[in-house]
């Protein structure tokens, strides 16, 4: 048996206007190399100036996982070559991170915790994307110098359903702050997977194996998988130390596997020494004390939801995973949706039926209207039938009103007593023999005669006053 090990380090590019060493737009899309200026470009004699929003931005991230915020931070060159990197070197942070020794807590199905250790979260620039046709490449330097936070776990996960929950808490965090758009599809969130295992017990570190540049939640669960076994199947077949190596290696999605890229560099082969054109960040009282001013977190959402409102854990986890979901669910309890429905009717139905990549930012199905829907409910004005065929209705007739599709639809309850009593006063006379087997103590009939009732009024008669004046008629 083997006990598999991995760390993450996660590269999230952060939403200021411009980038970090100079003042070119921070871009997704626009024309290649549009972008661009000496500094960026790494031209001679052109110096960089620190974005300061992204030092701020960083600080917000380290109080958000309980981390250490050091005072004093410091750039580094850290020197390899690749076509998409114009100055040979890229500016980071090596010696004294910005932000160090953190954690976060992953959740689990059955309502437990684990937690996971950040070792740190430094500032550097991104470099720029290669685009490869046939036998050719190109370069856009646009993204080059975009600023990006690098997020460093320990190695503390255990599987990739572990990995997958780490990141998913993690890119939720990013979310709240409002620190990046944390995009996976345009390159904003993605993530390097370092993966290694070894004999259940075992307490040493074996050779590790790093996937690059992962972006899906999806592959990076099946790139794990397929990685571990990769290395198992080496283990047991004795030739562990001649096919797993320390290496660089991506994921083919479409073969589903891992394959080679390049050995994988330490520390010492970039060469790290410290930036000679920027001075050693210091952070004054100021910066710190607003660095500290962050939204409220989703575990500290999750906690105030159960306690306040009284809703289940597991319902409270799936609300707060995304800062879009909160926002939908606050704002329904503010337009006096009952906080226990609300959350089923979002959990539940809403999210049954946001199918084909949809979410609740783009549900045609507002807060307001679905809050609509569990107040009518609560009122009797619609049963819950009725309330999942007015979601329906909404799905496909988006910006509908609410009531006018519940008259519309002929959905609206029989509340009156008076007609109701008609209906069951019209039932019991045409079922005389069950009325008597009934008052002989055959009492299952009773759901016999609620259903009769209901099929009479066409679904529309208020189910909790039937079940109550037809038990006050059958037992007069």
């Amino acid at each position: 048996m083997f006990e598999v090990i991995i760390g993450l380090e996660v590269h999230v590019q952060l939403n200021t206007k411009t980038k970090i060493f100079c003042n070119c737009a921070t871009s997704f899309a626009d024309h290649q190399n549009s972008h661009t200026c000496p500094v960026c470009l790494g031209l001679p004699g052109a110096l960089p100036v620190l974005n300061k929003e992204a030092v701020k931005k960083a600080m917000m991230f380290g109080n958000a996982i309980e981390a250490t915020v050091h005072k004093k931070s410091v750039f580094n060159r850290k020197n390899y070559f690749y076509p998409d990197l114009p100055k040979g070197y890229q500016i980071s942070q090596f010696e004294i991170p910005i932000v160090e020794n953190g954690h976060l807590m992953i959740d689990f199905d059955d309502g437990s915790q684990k937690r996971i250790g950040i070792t740190r979260a430094h500032l550097e620039e991104d470099a720029g994307k290669n685009s490869h046709e046939g036998d050719h490449s190109l370069v856009d330097l646009n993204r080059a110098g975009t600023p990006l936070l690098e997020i460093v776990s320990e190695p503390d996960m255990r599987s990739a359903d572990e990995a997958v929950r780490y990141l998913k808490k993690l890119h939720s965090i990013v979310r709240y702050l409002g620190i990046s758009d944390a995009n996976m599809q345009e390159g904003s969130f993605r993530c390097d997977v370092n993966v290694s295992i070894r004999p259940k017990g075992d307490d040493k570190l074996y050779t590790r194996v790093e996937i690059k540049n992962m972006n899906s939640f999806r592959f990076i669960h099946q790139a794990i998988d397929y990685e571990v076994q990769r290395q198992i199947e080496a283990w047991e077949d004795g030739v562990y130390d001649e096919e797993v190596w320390q290496e660089t290696r991506l994921f083919d999605t479409v073969k589903g596997e891992t394959r080679s890229m390049r050995g994988k560099e330490d520390s010492a082969d970039y060469r790290y020494f410290p930036e000679p054109d920027l001075l050693p960040v210091i952070l004054d009282d100021e910066m710190i004390e607003e660095a500290k001013n962050i939204p409220e977190m989703p575990d500290a959402k999750r906690a105030r939801y159960v306690k306040d409102f009284g809703i289940r854990e597991y319902d409270a986890v799936v609300i707060t995973s995304e800062v879009e979901m909160a926002r939908f669910y606050e704002e329904m309890i503010e337009e006096g949706a009952n906080p226990k429905e609300a959350a089923k009717w979002l959990t539940i139905e809403l999210q049954g039926r946001l199918k084909g990549g949809m979410t609740v930012e783009t549900s045609p199905v507002s807060a307001k209207q679905l809050a609509l829907i569990v107040k009518r409910i609560e009122e009797s004005t619609i049963s819950g039938k009725a309330g999942k065929d007015v979601l329906d209705y909404l799905f496909e007739n988006q910006g509908a009103d609410v009531d006018e599709v519940i008259e519309k639809l002929g959905l609206k309850q029989v509340s009156d007593d008076g007609a109701i009593l008609a209906l069951i006063d019209e039932v019991l006379a045409n079922n005389q023999d069950k009325v008597e087997e009934y008052k002989g103590g055959k009492e299952k009939l009773f759901g016999f005669f609620v259903g009769q009732v209901m099929k009479a009024s066409k679904g529309s008669a208020n189910p909790g006053k039937v079940n109550k004046l037809l038990k006050e008629r059958l037992n007069s």
